[in-house]
C-alpha cells in the first residue's frame, strides 16, 4: 500500500469563493446605491448589471476546457488517500484569500464613487459564474457516477486547474461529505479512505 495522502473536491474547490464573492458584493452594492456618484444612480446600477452578467459568464468559461481534459483522463483514487471535509477545503480557501476579498470589498464599495453599485455588482456576477462552473461539474459527476478530486498540495495554489495540478483522481458518489457539484450533503461524512 502506498502512502496515504490528502485529496479535496475539485467542485468545492471551485465554488469556494462564491459564497464569499455574492454577499460581499451585494453589501458593496447595497452601500454603492445610496452614493449618487459621478455618473448616477441610475447608470451605475445598470453599468453593474452589464458587468455582473460579463463576470457571470467570464467566470463560467474561463479554464472550463483544462478542467474537461482533467476529467476525461481522472483515474480511479486507492483506498489510502485522506478525503479533505468540505468544511475544511473552504475554510483553507478562505483563509489563503481573505486580504484579497477585503481588497475587492473595499474597491468595489471605493469604485461607487465613480458608478454606484458597479463594483459590487461586478463581485456578485462573480460568485454567479462560479456557482454556474460547479453546477456544470456536478453534472459531469452525475453523468459519469464519479466524484473528481485533486491532491491538495497541487491545488495548493493555483487552484484546482492550476499547472501544477496533472491529473485528477475519481471516487464514487458516497464518498466525501458533499455531493456532485460540491453541494453540502445531510448527513454525511468525510474521512479516511472511503472511496464509495
Amino acid at each position: 500500500m502506498g502512502r496515504a495522502y490528502a485529496l479535496a473536491r475539485v467542485a468545492v474547490i471551485v465554488r469556494a469563493p462564491a459564497g464569499l464573492l455574492w454577499w460581499p458584493g451585494l453589501l458593496a452594492a447595497g452601500i454603492g446605491a445610496l452614493l449618487p456618484g459621478l455618473t448616477g444612480r441610475r447608470i451605475g446600477l445598470l453599468a453593474g448589471a452589464a458587468l455582473a452578467l460579463i463576470a457571470a459568464c467570464a467566470v463560467f468559461l474561463t479554464r472550463r476546457r483544462r478542467l474537461t481534459a482533467l476529467a476525461g483522463g481522472a483515474s480511479r483514487a486507492g483506498r489510502s488517500v485522506i478525503l479533505q471535509d468540505r468544511g475544511v477545503t473552504v475554510r483553507i480557501w478562505r483563509r489563503a484569500h481573505r486580504w484579497w476579498l477585503l481588497l475587492a470589498f473595499l474597491a468595489a464599495v471605493g469604485s461607487s464613487w465613480a458608478l454606484p453599485a458597479a463594483g459590487g455588482l461586478l463581485m456578485a456576477g462573480s460568485a454567479v459564474g462560479l456557482w454556474a462552473k460547479s453546477l456544470w461539474l456536478g453534472r459531469w459527476e452525475r453523468e459519469h457516477e464519479a466524484l473528481l478530486w485533486v491532491r491538495t498540495e497541487a491545488a495548493a495554489h493555483g487552484g484546482a486547474a492550476g499547472k501544477k495540478v496533472s491529473g485528477y483522481l475519481t471516487t464514487g458518489v458516497a464518498a466525501g461529505d458533499a455531493g456532485p457539484g460540491g453541494a453540502r450533503l445531510r448527513g454525511g461524512a468525510g474521512g479516511r479512505g472511503g472511496r464509495g
